[in-house]
């Protein structure tokens, strides 16, 4: 069993929900955190950067009630950078024009490409893609954090569980203030999307189902789609996977996903400190 299952939770408490109705009382807990943090937090809106993937597309239909409640904006940015396809784009600018009060598609590929001749021995191998793809993340979330100290408020985190455990994000990136489903499966994600289809008006529920039915991809020009860099077929796969690895199958420590798990702990330890009795020790 890993720590990290044990830390705040059982192995129980991580089957995976597939039932878009198992997904209420999780989404009805999840609005309901989001707005007690704001309340608390005396935040004046949301900030969020939306992709034309299911996530973003998600937190956006998550966190429009939220909003509305508490009397604030939800503030949506479609950020993108020379890699981004059309119909991504087309997808983002729905979900934001359906769900955000502000919203505004930005593309970033003038300042990403004075940036880009600054970058030291790019070539056309894997290595150089990742370091692109990092700095186009980065320069997104320079928007998005902006925005948030512009307008009082705070950045949403689109990450999932599954991206989690693989690393599938990028260090002061792919990040953000408050992650309302860091703890849902993938497989998750696309079951309280369905849930939520039955409490939004016709041009919300298309915006949103085009997300669900795509190809996820983070636009960064790495490879076709994610499940491309993961190696696996499906979702539903990495999730099961998981789910067994931590359930003690041994079998999967060589799989690729178990060694992208390992590998990227230093992701989520980040940052690392060295703790202040360690250093005063008089060892």
């Amino acid at each position: 069993m890993n720590e990290l299952f044990l830390r705040n939770n059982t192995l129980a408490q991580f089957v995976i929900r597939e039932k878009p109705e198992e997904m209420a009382p999780v989404i009805r807990r999840m609005r309901d955190l989001t707005a007690e943090y704001v309340r608390n937090a005396h935040l004046q809106s949301l900030v969020l950067g939306i992709s034309g993937g299911v996530d973003s597309a998600f937190a956006a239909a998550l966190l429009r009630p939220v909003c509305v409640r508490l009397g604030i904006p939800l503030i949506g940015r479609s950020i993108t950078i020379e890699t981004n396809k059309k119909e991504e784009i087309d997808r983002s600018i729905a979900v934001g024009e359906a769900f955000c009060n502000q919203f505004e598609h930005v593309d970033l590929t003038g300042l990403y490409l004075r940036h880009k001749e600054l970058m030291p021995d790019l070539h056309e191998d894997m290595l150089s893609k990742l370091r692109m793809g990092n700095c186009k993340a980065r320069l997104r979330m320079i928007t998005l954090y902006d925005l948030a100290q512009q307008h009082g408020g705070m950045v949403i985190s689109t990450d999932n569980f599954t991206e989690y455990l693989t690393g599938f994000w990028t260090l002061h990136g792919d990040v953000g203030d408050f992650a309302p489903f860091i703890h849902l499966w993938k497989t998750e994600v696309y079951a309280a999307c369905r849930y939520l289809y039955s409490e939004l008006s016709e041009s919300q529920r298309k915006a949103l189902a085009a997300c669900v039915e795509a190809v996820p991809t983070d636009g960064l020009g790495i490879s076709k789609s994610d499940l491309e860099q993961l190696g696996v077929p499906t979702y539903e796969e990495v999730d099961r996977l998981f789910w067994a690895y931590f359930n003690g199958d041994e079998s999967l420590k060589e799989h690729v996903l178990i060694r992208r798990y390992l590998r990227s702990e230093y992701k989520r330890r980040n940052p690392v400190m060295i703790e202040r009795n360690v250093l005063l020790s008089s060892d």
